[in-house]
């Protein structure tokens, strides 16, 4: 066996149980009784200190510096660049606090969601100080005197930093914000009303998650607080929502989360359980989420679709046609919550949250003072307050558990998602046609083949720039918005 066959023996185990640890919050999030959370904790605490003992072991260092990468194929340069990345980020942070973070967050995301459910900052506010200084001396065992923030972006779109987000979201702003002033000045589309059987909501959810080519012999469809999809490989799990009054949250969540889903399950098999068998980063698994729901899922020819659809599970429901569906489903309405946002204003309720976070890292805004910034930022951008912290400072799952640096990739999901259509467009001309029927094979088939197939194979703009014949820009984004919105909305 060669040093490499070595390291990648030892590198599948590790990822083996980073898979555990990752269905241990699938369960978290979907099963596990409410008091089971002090001791889920400890349970997380305990897969966090293994899978950091494993990434830092002596022998990793051994192998790392007995491999000639340069001796190896593109596979296998590629399998170490990630493995390099990750021992190098695993060194620099201290096992103590890695294990002391993945505990207190477990239990963090228990309090925000109590939190949540009272609408009481205060009471979140004492552990997010806590997730907040700890994730601070991470970024900077990370940022080694550079910056906290970038440090903490490499986790989700390496290569990327705070400057270049922040110059993309100026490019966007001015535009979103004219846009945005237009649309709601002008004749609104037909609102849906009514109530809608949650039970139908969740069986025509799972068949719009095999429309859009969800493998359900390799997932499941369960239900959270906050949907999201969970694993890899032969084992990836979406959760959606529902709500009596409101089944297109329920039904575009569910083709959201599918979007991350089935780039997990697309992954070329030979990566399974290796550093590749995952997404190129945040910023592109957004890009399939956010093009299956979007530039696909409310498209003017798959919505007349999904208005059959409705009516067969719902019978007349108040909507005339087509047309005025596809209207309905693309409604630019106010709005506190950032996963139920249009088009339109979804990147300025990102843009809202990632300079909130990058202050709160840099140290120029303190927790106490959070909530009273979020809804002063919130007034500036919407023009309307936040009626209470469920609509506001706590309506987002990822603070509690320390995912900061992840809310920009969402934005960078939907600049890539611009670029990819685009070239979609042109490689499948008829696509409509398709869509029509409900047949969302040709472009799903071009996303698997061009993006989903190749994993982590690529650095994440490469990645797109490969697929999409074009270095990564926000242009193909505001000419898609512009000319849908324009065109609905009659401007």
């Amino acid at each position: 066996m060669t040093l490499y066959d070595a390291l990648m023996a030892f590198d599948r185990d590790t990822q083996a149980l980073a898979q555990v640890a990752g269905r241990l919050g699938w369960d978290q999030e979907t099963m596990m009784p409410r008091g089971a959370a002090d001791q889920r904790g400890e349970e997380m605490a305990a897969m966090e200190a293994v899978l950091h003992a494993r990434r830092t072991a002596p022998q990793m260092g051994e192998w790392l510096a007995g491999i000639d990468d340069s001796a190896l194929d593109a596979v296998g340069q590629a399998q170490m660049r990630h493995i390099r990345r990750s021992h190098a980020r695993a060194t620099k942070v201290p096992a103590a606090l890695a294990t002391k973070l993945a505990r207190l967050t477990s239990v963090a995301q228990g309090k925000w969601a109590e939190a949540r459910a009272e609408n009481d900052f205060a009471a979140f506010a004492p552990v997010l100080e806590e997730v907040v200084a700890l994730k601070r001396e991470e970024g900077a065992a990370l940022a080694a005197g550079g910056d906290l923030y970038d440090a903490m972006l490499q986790d989700y779109e390496p290569g990327t930093t705070g400057a270049e987000i922040e110059a993309i979201f100026s490019a966007m702003r001015p535009a979103l914000t004219d846009l945005r002033a237009a649309v709601l000045d002008a004749e609104k589309p037909v609102a849906l009303s009514g109530t809608y059987d949650e039970g139908a909501q969740m069986k025509l959810s799972r068949h719009l998650a095999r429309t859009f080519g969800y493998d359900m012999q390799r997932g499941r469809v369960d239900k959270a607080v906050h949907p999201f999809s969970s694993g890899s490989g032969n084992d990836v799990r979406i959760t959606t929502r529902t709500t009596p009054t409101d089944p297109f949250n329920c039904f575009y969540s569910t083709i959201h989360e599918v979007g991350h889903a089935a780039y997990e399950q697309n992954i070329d098999q030979a990566y399974l359980l290796t550093p590749l068998g995952s997404g190129a980063s945040m910023g592109v698994h957004e890009s399939q989420s956010r093009i299956y729901e979007n530039q696909i899922g409310r498209s003017r020819a798959f919505t007349g679709w999904l208005f059959g659809q409705m009516k067969d599970a719902f019978g007349d429901f108040g909507i005339a046609d087509e047309d005025a569906f596809y209207g309905c489903v693309n409604s630019v309405n106010n709005g506190y919550i950032r996963t139920e946002a249009d088009e339109v204003q979804y990147n300025l309720h990102v843009m809202l949250r990632f300079d909130l976070e990058r202050a709160l890292m840099s140290g120029n805004l303190a927790v106490a003072d959070l909530e009273a910034a979020w809804n002063d930022r919130f007034k500036a951008d919407f023009g309307y307050a936040v009626d209470k912290a469920s609509n506001g400072v706590l309506q987002d799952v990822h603070w509690s558990v320390g995912l900061f640096g992840y809310f920009p990739t969402y934005s960078l999901g939907n600049v890539y998602a611009g670029c990819l259509n685009q070239a979609l467009r042109t490689a499948v001309p008829d696509l409509d046609d398709h869509l029509a029927q409900g047949n969302t094979v040709p472009a799903t088939d071009w996303l698997r083949d061009n993006v989903q197939v190749n994993g982590g194979l690529y650095e994440p703009r490469v990645t797109i720039t490969m697929a999409s014949g074009m270095e990564p820009t926000e242009a193909p984004l505001l000419d898609y918005l512009t000319a849908k919105f324009k065109g609905i909305y009659k401007l």
